[in-house]
């Protein structure tokens, strides 16, 4: 008698936990939508709540949404990031927007703030926390070269050499500097090759350096040297197009026209619309008898070069239609 009213019991009480439980369930409100939490972020963003926004803009940023409200999303978070003392979590939206928004004049604009910010931030951080390191040298230098005062930041990496000598690139950005200057005296000249000299030294796999020196020995008219660092810069970064261009000039100006046509197809391929890479391929296809290949040539330089062609005269007509009107005052020259 009582074991069947246990039973009972039993199957009543769980009963009932199973109507408590779903009544629960029945009265959980659903989780909002990534639409909805969109929305939310970028209001509260939009309404000074920052702090408040943030987790949920960072939640929403990495969800499928329709593009207006994710360009919103992003923007909202870089905002908020950038104006609420924490720059570093505007590389997040940074990320995605360059991503999914590469066109958008909008999206790059902020783009150009955000980076531009946040590049002042970490340059005040450099500052402060190692004010007398080299890097703070190398900074300034560069600022410097910015604003077109080459002997100010020549000095300026005169004195990260003086902390430490062996510190890469930093001869190299001193020859730079230095070629920059309006007048190149031998002098100058000269210390210019000593330092990307010195660079290679440190670095010898600098294909940067061995291309100045390159174009150096050029001018100087010592080809064979050109050549060798010409080549040399090739072979260290094959991707770099320029050098190979100038290695083929270079033997091309000694007549070594054979040995000028490989340097010259691999930078025809890595430039196929420079007219200058068709006609110096033209030039040694000629050297070695290839007529219908130096015809071939020639023909590219002339399309290239109308193409071209083409081009500046369309950008100078959108900058002549973004002139000032006749009745606008045009500004003096500075």
């Amino acid at each position: 008698m009582f074991s069947g009213s246990s039973a009972f019991l039993g199957t009543a009480i769980l009963l009932a936990a199973t109507a408590f439980s779903l009544a629960q369930t029945a009265k959980k409100p659903p989780a909002p939508s990534g639409k909805e939490i969109a929305e939310r972020g970028a209001s509260l963003a939009e309404g000074g709540r920052c702090s408040d926004a943030m987790p949920l803009l960072k939640k929403a940023i990495h969800q499928t949404l329709e593009r207006e409200l994710k360009k919103r999303v992003g923007l909202d978070g870089i905002h908020c990031a950038m104006t609420h003392d924490t720059p570093y979590d505007a590389l997040e939206f940074l990320d995605v927007l360059g991503r999914d928004f590469p066109n958008d004049p909008e999206i790059l604009y902020s783009e150009t703030h955000a980076f531009s910010d946040l590049s002042v931030h970490a340059s005040h951080e450099l500052m402060r926390e190692a004010p007398f390191s080299y890097q703070v040298h190398e900074l300034n230098a560069e600022t410097l070269e910015a604003q077109g005062k080459w002997d100010e930041a020549a000095a300026e990496y005169r004195r990260i050499l003086e902390i430490n000598p062996l510190v890469p690139g930093i001869h190299a950005r001193l020859g730079r500097a230095l070629l920059s200057k309006p007048q190149l005296t031998p002098e100058v000249i000269a210390e210019v090759k000593k330092n990307f000299e010195a660079e290679l030294e440190i670095d010898p796999n600098n294909a940067s350096a061995e291309y100045v020196l390159g174009d150096l020995a050029k001018n100087e008219n010592d080809m064979a040297a050109a050549i060798r660092h010409f080549s040399r810069a090739a072979k260290l970064d094959t991707g770099f197009s320029d050098a190979y261009l100038a290695w083929g000039m270079a033997l091309n100006s000694e007549k070594r026209f054979s040995e000028a046509i490989p340097p010259l197809e691999t930078y025809e391929s890595q430039a196929p619309d420079s007219p200058t890479g068709h006609f110096q391929l033209a030039l040694a296809y000629a050297g070695v008898g290839r007529k219908a290949d130096a015809n071939r040539e020639a023909a590219l330089q002339r399309q290239t070069a109308e193409t071209l062609e083409q081009v500046k005269r369309k950008v100078q007509e959108g900058l002549v239609q973004q002139s000032p009107s006749d009745g606008a005052q045009t500004p003096p020259p500075q």
